[in-house]
């Protein structure tokens, strides 16, 4: 049991590691954005949080330090910083960093007083309270009898219900809101849902506590299942802040390679209109025998220079197509790319689809009319 518990701890510190990793690269390089910073903060303090509950990590603090339980107020106090992150960072997300109002401001120097205070009064608990016997698992059911503790123990499970419920209200209510980008939503989604079992955390320990102060033995819901849901909470939180940011972003460069893929053919029309000969050697670097597309002739000995990321070849590619098509210009017939155009608005096209249809008859026409200017020197995308 002791292994499983400390699995339950080990795999949302993974997966917060390495939702923080992800998001590092960004957060240095952004480091002014104090939203990037907010996210960085709260991920930090979400490993840490699994990192200092493990029992293993729990009894080497009480070694080191010796004092017996005082990962008690330390791990209370990372998970009440925990809390108070997240709905500031939640508020802040919310409303944006442009233009945050007074109330705004007010809203979040509330929750950092609030919580600040709370953190001062967990440790001035602890320094009252008598904790003489090392607990490693069952701390909150064994000592919720003894004053001061019985407190402490209370003040911080009341302080982290108060924060998950206004979280889970803001974040359902934000996700109703129309317009919202798909990505986000699902993030928000990730995040209610993570919230909600924070809830089921808080009120399987409540009811322990309550439980034991009535004479009752029901410390299992405390032990043995608030940990596994605490974890599967924190997984859910984690994929609900990275996931509008990583989706925005993988979603951009698909839709890069999209582009790139869909002009294609037009490209490969245009490379018929080009036909001086192959691109010039780019100077330095590895040789690379390149296949019809990157060919010029029957064999086209290329540098690195194709290798440019997806942004740097759909700019390439669009620029050679635009000079092609420059060549192509005063070739192009406008009596037959309007008569196509209100042939196409006839067969029920819309506007834009029955343009672009005219503006690709003109072309294939000017194409296959054949003497086409001198080829234009561009470098190959």
């Amino acid at each position: 049991m002791a292994g499983e518990l400390s699995i339950s701890f080990w795999i949302p510190t993974a997966v917060l590691t390495a939702a923080l990793v992800i998001k590092l690269p960004t957060i240095v390089r952004l480091w002014r954005d104090p939203l990037l910073r907010a996210v960085g903060g709260l991920l930090l303090l979400a490993c840490a949080v699994f990192v200092f509950v493990a029992p293993s990590t729990i009894h080497w603090t009480n070694r080191v330090t010796g004092v017996p339980n005082i990962s008690a107020p330390w791990v209370y106090s990372l998970l009440t910083a925990f809390c108070g992150s997240c709905l500031v960072l939640i508020i802040v997300w919310r409303e944006g960093l442009a233009d945050r109002s007074a109330a705004t401001r007010r809203a979040i120097r509330r929750v950092v007083a609030v919580y600040s205070g709370v953190i001062v009064a967990l440790w001035v608990l602890f320094a009252l309270a008598d904790v003489p016997v090392e607990r490693l698992r069952d701390l909150d059911t064994y000592y919720v009898g003894t004053p001061f503790m019985r407190e402490e123990i209370l003040l911080y499970l009341l302080a982290h219900t108060v924060a998950v419920l206004i979280a889970f209200r803001l974040v359902w209510n934000w996700v109703r809101t129309d317009g919202l980008d798909a990505w986000l939503r699902w993030g928000l989604k990730s995040l209610g849902a993570g919230y909600g079992l924070n809830l089921g955390f808080d009120a399987a320990k409540l009811t322990a506590v309550v439980a034991r102060w009535s004479g009752h033995d029901l410390d299992w819901l405390s032990t043995d299942l608030a940990p596994p849901v605490a974890s599967v909470s924190a997984i859910l939180i984690a994929v609900g802040f990275i996931l509008p940011h990583a989706g925005q972003y993988l979603h951009g460069r698909w839709l890069i390679r999209l582009a790139h893929h869909e002009l294609r053919p037009l490209y490969l029309l245009m490379r018929t209109v080009d036909d001086g000969g192959p691109a010039p050697l780019p100077r330095g670097g590895p040789e690379w025998r390149g296949g019809p597309e990157w060919r010029g002739g029957p064999e086209w000995r290329g540098g690195p220079e194709w290798r440019g990321g997806p942004e740097l070849r759909l700019t390439r590619r669009e620029t050679f197509i635009r000079d092609v098509l420059l060549t192509l210009a005063r070739r192009l017939d406008e009596r037959l790319r309007r008569r196509a155009h209100e042939a196409a608005l006839e067969l029920g096209y819309a506007p834009d689809e029955a343009r672009a249809l005219a503006a690709a008859v003109a072309i294939l026409d000017a194409v296959e009319a054949g003497d086409h200017p001198a080829h234009v020197s561009c470098s190959t995308p």
